[in-house]
This record gives C-alpha cells, structure tokens and sequence, in this order.
C-alpha cells in the first residue's frame, strides 16, 4: 500500500531491531509506517476512505473517513477505530469486531475452521454497514481467514505435504471456505459496486507445504558462529532467553517464515568482535555455508541468503546482515535452542501447516480501457499506483511499482 520495499520502510519483520543494541527490539506498529499509504494520499485529495484491518494498522490513524485496527490490536479493550466514537457504534449495530483467531496455533482442526468463519462473518458484517452507513470513495478490507487456515489445515488438502492422510474429512475443508468467502465477496459487490466501481482482489502471498524448520542458532552454534555463557538447555528455549557470550559471538539469526542473520560487528555492535575490515568475508562466508547445507536426508536444501543491499533500493532502520530463505520456503527458520538437531518438524511457536509462498494473486475488474485476460508482469508494489492512477493521482514519490492501467 506504500510501492515502497522492506529496507526503505525499515520494516523487515514484526519484531525489528530499534538499534545496535542486543535487546532492543519493537514491533511494527502503524506508528512504524513512515511512507504515505494509499489512504494518506487519497486523503489528502478530499477522497473518503474506509480502511478495515490493512496490518499494521494498530493503532488506527487519523485519515479522512474510517480506519479499524489489524491483528496487531491486542483486544477489544483497545481504542482500536478511527475516529474513536466509531467503536461504540460498531459494537451498538454490529457486534464486537474479530481481529484474529484466539490461540490459532492448535491441533484441533475444527476449532480454527470454526472460528475463521465466524471471524469472516463479522468482518464482512461490519464491512457491510460501514459501506451502506458511511460516506466511501475509497474502501478495502484485509481477511485474516485464508492465512489462518493455510497455516492451519494446509496437510489435509495437498498431497505433496509429508502429513498428507488421502481422503481425510478435511481435504475440501480450505476449497469450501473460499466459496465461503468468495460468496460474501459478491454479496459486497451485488449491493455496492456500480459500473463506475473498479473491484481489486489482491494477496500479498501464497501458501505452500511447510517440510520443518531449521534451527537457525543450532546451526550457528555448530558452525562456530554463536556461543553461550550457560549450558545447552534442557527444554526448547527461545535464544532471548540464552546467555550469549558475546565476547566470542560472531552471529546469531531470528526465526520466522524466513530467516534474519544478525552480525556482531566492532564498533557497531556494543561487543562487536569482527573487523569491519573483515565483515564483507564474513558475510560471503556465511552466504556459502547457508546456500550448500543440506536437508535432513543429505540433499542440498536450496537454500538463498541476500545481502540487504543487494535486495533493497535502501536501508533504513536497522537491517539484518543477511536475510534467509530456506528450501524455496518449504522450510521456516526457527530461533530457538534444544532442538539436540539443526532440524525439526515441530514448530517452536505452534503447529504449523504451511509456508508463506513467493506469488500471490491480483486480480481486477472494471478497469477503465482494460481488455480482459491474464498478466504475467504484475507485482505487489503495483497496487499502490494502480489504486491512485484509477483516481487521477500520481503514486508516492519513489513508488518502486507501476500502474496496472500502464502495463
């Protein structure tokens, strides 16, 4: 919603390092959103905006119209809308808004299928009255309710997942759903889009089976990279909770559905011990080793590690040194420690069915001057520009994407 990348946001995670110190860590708040979005833009054009859930969005700010909190709002207690009289009025006419799957990571299959659905319900609900009751130029929405259940049923419906059971009661469970949701789609555009509506469907990612994870630190520690004051721990630790000796630590990484490998570099770090004389070696180095590893049955896993630089038009905030993907995303990275193994197919925050994959959808109707059918050159940034060329504003300035209109 930006056309802006990781590095120029200084967003390269929800939890990002505030500096070069070893603790300082915050979330990415919509106070972490520096770059004019779609809606600021629109905004200051006199446009009427109604923004539900767009993450981060919490906590909400101020725009011309309505915004409703992400995820990220920690409850319903929260001061989670703007303006903030709306909450009231939502909860009088509509009920307490859903922002998320209560405690999504289970095992119990048909409690998250159970709870997406009530969750999109009163999404589109609350969708449903703020389109008929308040003034609207401009409105999109985020559902929570794919992810949450490609990460929570994904092995009961592909076949290539190695705990795919055939003819299991859930295999058409995700397919049913997206009728589901396909159908409140179309209840919304049946009763508010016109001819003069142009109707975007977009996706920030796909799903695909998740193998198991690599333990990033274990790895590290092996290799000789990361060393610890305390003894190996019993149980699955998270690092946060290690004494690391920094005094022979070179790095440490962060887990995640990719990994984020951290340098302890002198001068910069407050106990760095590698030259920066010596970090650009340092980093081709652990580019080498991460890129030959192996999967736990000795094959080359495939995996890929990029230097920020390489990847981002710049780097604001503070960047990892290295970020990873690990076998095409079929592994996540896991940060914690006590796995006795550089592998595991539990994850250490929750089970944990799928991983994000690299495409998404964008999908477009009622485009002015559009002729129908499949593109192939469409990228995540384009909707920023897309959204405002349909409006007859120019993008952002250093808006890495395109309009759709001019492709």
């Amino acid at each position: 919603m930006t056309s802006k990348d990781p590095g120029t946001l200084g967003i390269y995670g929800f939890r990002n390092r505030k500096d070069h110190s070893y603790d300082g860590l915050s979330f990415a708040t919509s106070w972490a959103v520096k770059e004019p979005t779609v809606w600021d833009i629109l905004s200051d054009a006199g446009k009427d905006c109604i923004v539900m859930s767009v993450p981060p969005s919490y906590p909400p700010k101020a725009l011309n119209g309505i915004q409703i909190g992400c995820f990220l709002t920690p409850s319903n207690e929260a001061d989670y809308t703007y303006p903030k009289e709306l909450k009231a009025e939502l909860e009088e006419k509509v009920g307490d808004y859903v922002f998320d799957i209560r405690n999504f990571r289970t095992d119990n299959t048909q409690y998250i299928i159970d709870e997406a659905y009530k969750m999109t319900e009163q999404r589109f609900k609350t969708a449903e009255y703020l389109l008929t009751n308040k003034p609207w130029d401009f409105f999109v929405m985020v559902e929570m309710g794919p992810d949450r259940l490609n990460h929570g049923i994904w092995s009961f419906i592909d076949p290539d997942h190695p705990r795919f059971v055939p003819d299991n009661p859930y295999r058409e469970s995700l397919r049913e759903y997206y009728r589901y949701l396909d159908g409140k789609i179309g209840d919304i555009l049946a009763k508010h889009a016109d001819d003069d509506t142009t109707v975007l469907v977009v996706s920030d990612h796909g799903a695909k089976a998740m193998v198991g994870g690599v333990c990033f630190n274990e790895w590290l520690q092996t290799e000789g990279y990361l060393a610890f004051e305390n003894e190996y721990p019993s149980e699955i630790t998270p690092i946060d909770r290690m004494k690391i000796d920094w005094s022979k630590t070179k790095a440490w990484g962060d887990g995640g559905y990719y990994g984020r490998l951290f340098l302890n570099v002198e001068g910069r770090e407050t106990a760095g011990v590698i030259p920066e004389a010596e970090y650009e070696a340092t980093r081709d180095e652990l580019v080498r080793k991460i890129e030959s590893m192996v999967d736990h049955e000795g094959k080359p896993m495939g995996n890929k590690a990029w230097k920020p630089d390489a990847l981002y038009t710049s780097q604001n905030g503070v960047a990892p040194d290295l970020i990873v993907i690990f076998g095409e995303l079929r592994w996540r990275s896991v940060g914690s420690l006590g796995h006795n193994s550089m592998y595991t197919f539990e994850n250490d925050t929750g089970p944990d069915e799928a991983n994000h994959a690299e495409r998404g959808i964008f999908m477009m109707s009622n485009a002015p001057g559009q002729p129908s059918g499949e593109r192939s050159s469409l990228h995540l940034w384009d909707v920023h520009c897309t959204i405002l060329d349909l409006f007859g504003l120019e993008p952002a300035q250093g808006a890495l994407g395109k309009s759709a209109l001019q492709h």
